[in-house]
């Protein structure tokens, strides 16, 4: 368990986040292997968990009937996927997929939740940090869907437009 603690430690998100907190969200977290081309989830299952990759390559994937599916982002070492468990209806919105063998720490939503909702400063902390990641995210989808419009159509690869 240490050693989770200590990879928790060394991300930006949990960058100065008080220990008490830290000792409360290493209680939720494991590692994770997954295999090249492993699914992590699927869109709309439930969503339980938040992993943060820590190498290895995973695309969150957006299927359509025309293309089948499509790239939307391509996330790496350090990047943290996965905040549906945190509102309802708790389903995920896209699939993700590792695209290399990837190592994530998997931090389970419900165990977290439950800590929030015992220490109402656990949970202001962590959502003032997760707002930061999904606000972020959100303005590089804007860029992509700019670049995306502007050019008329995607061409080539699924990841052009990333």
């Amino acid at each position: 368990m240490r050693q989770l603690r200590d990879l928790l430690l060394t991300h930006p998100i949990f960058h100065d986040f008080p220990e008490k907190y830290i000792e409360a969200i290493n209680e939720c977290a494991w590692e994770q292997e997954f295999l090249a081309d492993q699914y992590l989830f699927w869109t709309g299952q439930e969503a339980k968990f938040l992993y943060i990759i820590r190498d290895g390559t995973v695309s969150l994937q957006a299927y359509t009937p025309e293309k089948g599916p499509v790239a939307i982002e391509k996330l790496g070492n350090g990047d943290i996927i996965g905040w549906s468990w945190l509102f309802p209806p708790y389903k995920w919105h896209l699939d993700a997929k590792a695209e290399s063998p990837c190592h994530a720490l998997v931090l389970d939503g419900r165990c977290i939740l439950g800590k929030c909702a015992d220490d109402h400063e656990l949970g202001y902390e962590l959502m003032k940090r997760f707002n930061c990641i999904m606000l972020d995210r959100l303005a590089a989808t804007r860029m992509r869907l700019i670049d995306v419009y502007a050019k008329g159509h995607l061409t080539g690869s699924n990841y052009d437009f990333i």
